[in-house]
């Protein structure tokens, strides 16, 4: 396997939807919490990257097992196993080296910040294996929204965030045989809140799929949300995903982010609103789809710049 099969064959480019949220996690800790610590983050990142690359990995070989249909797009020109008929025996050292890593990177971070870090990464860990493999996989199941939104939207924004605030969001303490949780609750509200729009936007990318490979998931026997809620309204709840994300606004107004800045996000619903037209019309995979993604990217990068702007403001 090259290196240009070995990122077709892991998608880099939908890596996005985990990079983004680390970079908008970090940029908080930085504005918020005026802290950050390299190595931490170059751990979280090599952790973080690898295990997405690996869930990646995993789904496509589970597809690739487990299709009944083998022919049209997502079989023969999407799963990268097929379309550059890679050895199965490659496929699967190449996920076990992608989880060694992760697991390696994710323990160094570990030792640097704590049991929480430990906590959350595990649990993530077990979610994106589950997701990917297992009797019943989240991804075919009604449940691929939540789980990816909700993990790779708040839970890695969550940890980028709190790796650099030396628990002054969340302290969990063992003390001679007790474990002494203390959660400072509006940190985390406005934190969830703040991560509103990496979590919807997620969940879209991940509708946005499940739309447009509705007959091929009935025909693989894939029970995902919009085979229960049938296309027209896994369309409208597509659509609502997006307009609810700029709930995020008011809370950048209650932490202090210059108003102009903020308003400058009200921008993109210009070109968020074109996109999701266009793919209201015509859900398709091979064309349309990809509108999803950069859905996702332009919410998400404008915010990135902003808060990086507000950083920058709030030092000089």
């Amino acid at each position: 396997m090259n290196v240009r099969t070995f990122l077709k064959f892991v998608e880099i480019q939908t890596k996005v939807a985990s990079m983004i949220p680390f970079l908008l996690g970090t940029l908080y800790a930085l504005y918020r919490f005026d802290d950050f610590y390299v190595l931490r983050a170059l751990f979280m990142f090599v952790s973080l990257l690898s295990f997405d690359m690996a869930t990646t990995a995993i789904n496509n070989y589970y597809d690739f097992k487990k299709a009944s249909k083998k022919h049209g797009y997502g079989y023969e020109t999407h799963n990268a196993i097929v379309h550059h008929k890679l050895k199965e025996s490659v496929v699967v050292a190449t996920i076990v080296m992608l989880l060694l890593l992760a697991a390696g990177g994710g323990i160094a971070l570990v030792t640097q910040t704590g049991l929480l870090v430990f906590l959350l990464g595990g649990l993530s860990f077990l979610i994106g294996i589950l997701y990917s493999f297992g009797p019943i996989p989240i991804s075919r199941m009604p449940l691929g929204e939540l789980f990816s939104g909700l993990f790779m939207g708040f839970v890695i924004i969550f940890i980028s965030a709190y790796i650099h605030t030396d628990e002054s969001v969340v302290a969990l303490l063992i003390q001679e045989g007790w474990v002494n949780l203390h959660v400072n609750i509006l940190e985390v509200l406005y934190l969830f809140w703040f991560s509103v729009p990496a979590i919807l936007g997620i969940a879209g990318i991940m509708l946005a799929n499940n739309i447009c490979d509705i007959e091929d998931d009935i025909e693989n026997r894939r029970y995902t949300l919009p085979v229960y809620i049938g296309k027209k309204n896994a369309i409208m709840l597509f659509k609502l995903l997006y307009y609810v994300s700029y709930l995020d606004l008011i809370v950048l107004l209650l932490l202090g982010v210059n108003v102009a800045l903020v308003l400058l996000i009200l921008l993109t619903l210009i070109p968020l609103r074109r996109n999701i037209s266009v793919f209201a019309e015509n859900p398709d995979k091979a064309t349309t789809f990809i509108l999803s993604v950069k859905n996702f990217v332009l919410m998400n990068a404008v915010r990135i710049a902003v808060l990086g702007a507000a950083v920058l403001l709030k030092t000089v």
